[in-house]
């Protein structure tokens, strides 16, 4: 797996030394921000491709809020 690295401190995947520990990453074009894979589309998005100018048009889909202890 290759070395991911993630500022979000409060994100459930965040490890020391600003590590992503998740077993799968889903990064998306900011514009399909709040598509929600988990639904059902069918063949929707199987051959959908984007093309983000900069990393800063990118954001990441794994994020989930760390839990409370």
């Amino acid at each position: 797996m290759p070395d991911v690295k993630c500022s979000v401190a409060n994100c459930e995947y965040w490890a020391q030394g600003n590590n992503c520990n998740a077993n799968t990453i889903m990064i998306e074009i900011d514009k399909h921000a709040d598509v929600k894979y988990d639904a059902e589309f069918g063949a929707e998005f199987e051959d959908h491709q984007d093309r983000a100018a900069s990393s800063q048009n990118t954001c990441c889909h794994t994020f989930e809020p760390r839990k409370s202890k």
